[in-house]
């Protein structure tokens, strides 16, 4: 059951409603793996993005490069499913509780958040999972 199922179509409008859009119609969301508190990446979202979303149990975001929807994994196959949904105290960010399928970043890394700012070793970088080129059927297998 998706979580728009749990949701009756007032208050689903109801919540949409309450959400601060940017003047361009976006919304920071922030996506966290569910089950590890990892923050995965940040990305926009629209109001529709946000409703397909919540009737489809898989994340779509808004590319502001491609001004289109961006539905996680239609190219890498490292899908996001929704497992919950918050709005912050201003109602100006979403936090996407979600069940990652592969690396979040495109680079390859299992999140956006790679790199040391400070602690023991500033400037560090996580290695990614996939060392060069699109993954492969095989090392998505892996994961």
């Amino acid at each position: 059951m998706t979580v728009a199922e749990g949701l009756g179509t007032d208050i689903l409008t109801s919540l949409l409603d309450t959400i601060r859009f940017d003047d361009r119609g976006l919304v920071t969301a922030v996506a966290q793996q569910y089950d590890s508190g990892e923050v995965l990446m940040v990305a926009w979202m629209t109001r529709a993005t946000i409703l397909e979303t919540l009737e489809t149990g898989r994340v779509c975001y808004w590319s502001r490069s491609r001004g289109e929807r961006w539905r996680k994994g239609d190219t890498s196959g490292h899908h996001q499913w929704l497992r919950g949904m918050r709005l912050d105290c201003d109602g100006d960010t979403l936090l996407l509780l979600v069940d990652q399928k592969g690396p979040a970043c495109h680079t390859g890394r299992r999140s956006c958040f790679f790199r040391a700012v400070d602690g023991p070793s500033p400037g560090a970088e996580v290695e990614p999972l996939f060392q060069s080129g699109a993954p492969t059927e095989q090392s998505v297998g892996r994961l």
